[in-house]
């Protein structure tokens, strides 16, 4: 018998995520009624109904497809069965020392968001939603349960740590993933006493499924040439309607990430993106660490780092930069500033300032719109 996808708008954060959402991820984690959370937003909606293709019969075995971001393209849909985001939620509850209460801040057109769905499920009560522009505070006494748990990317960590830290601490668990969070960042928010653990995984992985550089039980890890490669049950079987596309990311039960990395001591550390690395004069730059350097500079609140065409370095860098409150960043403090840090090439040879830095419908920075306002300036 075909199965065929239900697409299902991702409301705002709020109520609306238990009425609308909700129903349906249990009924894709039964089996019952194969699932995608799409965008809301009539232009990535569109996009998402032209690669997931819910007029077509829907690959033996997927239970829920995910979009990926397309940070770098067009997105793909994820095909993951049941089993797999049972086994990523068993995995992540069982590392954080049990099933608890979830505040689900993300949105769920992504597989942060989802898996916050998935692993309440699991622990048998729905999430408590964070509402748009509400506070953490506010929030936290309707988290059902004794543990209480939630879920940012960095730019919210960011936020929270500077508007309620309290709230952060009375957290048993603060996941941060999505993209890389910054050294100073993690440092500042353990200092002020915050349970933040780093996640690191995707959506062909079911989610996050390594913590503080650590697999998860059953995850097994490894690097080579190609990058980054993880394997376990909580692999996705592939993508949607793409078979050469699977074939070359998922081989002999591992799935090859693109990213570049290493294991120190049994501890994965990830680099950055294989295909962002920027090359100036010659040297290999990564472009999250000089994103990184510059949210340390204090006239810095957020940075996205490109590369532009150039006869003489081959690319130059550039970045995005949004000051902060009340500061006037300077290209001549911020070239020594990075240059101190990361070495000469890495310091960016142009800054265009802008008010926010573009996301994606997952949180992630939207590196194709930030290529474009640069080539735009």
């Amino acid at each position: 018998m075909e199965r065929r996808l239900t697409l299902v708008p991702a409301p705002a954060l709020g109520p609306a995520v238990l009425t609308d959402v909700w129903p349906h991820v249990l009924a894709a984690l039964d089996g019952r009624a194969p699932l995608a959370v799409v965008p809301a937003d009539p232009g990535p909606a569109g996009r998402a109904r032209a690669v997931l293709r819910p007029d077509l019969p829907l690959e033996d075995g997927a239970d829920l497809v995910v979009l990926t971001s397309g940070s770098t393209g067009d997105g793909r849909g994820v095909l993951l069965p049941a089993a797999a985001l049972r086994a990523s939620a068993t995995a992540t509850l069982d590392r954080l020392g049990g099933a608890g209460g979830w505040l689900l801040a993300l949105p769920v057109s992504a597989v942060a968001g989802l898996q916050v769905l998935v692993r309440s499920a699991l622990a048998g009560a729905p999430p408590a939603v964070l509402g748009p522009g509400e506070r953490l505070a506010d929030a936290l006494p309707r988290v059902p349960g004794g543990r209480r748990y939630t879920a940012l990317v960095p730019t919210q960590l960011r936020r929270h740590l500077d508007t309620e830290p309290d709230a952060l601490r009375a957290l048993d668990a603060v996941l941060v993933g999505g993209a890389a969070t910054d050294p100073a960042l993690l440092e500042r928010a353990r200092a002020e006493g915050v349970a933040v653990v780093t996640t690191y995984g995707m959506s062909e992985t079911a989610g996050g499924c390594v913590y503080d550089g650590v697999p998860l039980d059953g995850v097994g890890v490894r690097v080579a040439d190609r990058g980054v490669e993880l394997a376990g049950p909580q692999l996705a079987l592939g993508y949607r309607l793409d078979p050469a596309a699977t074939a070359e990311a998922f081989v002999d039960g591992w799935f090859r990430t693109r990213d570049a990395g290493s294991l120190v001591d049994g501890r994965l550390q990830v680099h950055g993106r294989l295909d962002d690395v920027l090359v100036s004069g010659g040297v290999n730059v990564a472009p999250q660490a000089v994103e990184a350097a510059l949210r340390e500079h204090p006239d810095v609140a957020d940075a996205v780092v490109a590369g532009r065409p150039d006869p003489e370095w081959g690319q130059r860098v550039v970045a995005a930069v949004v000051p902060a409150p009340g500061a006037d960043p300077q290209l001549a403090a911020l070239r020594p500033w990075v240059a101190d840090r990361l070495g000469a090439p890495a310091a960016p040879k142009e800054l265009l300032l802008v008010d926010a830095v573009p996301l994606l419908h997952t949180g992630k920075p939207d590196r194709r719109a930030v290529a474009r306002l640069i080539e735009g300036a």
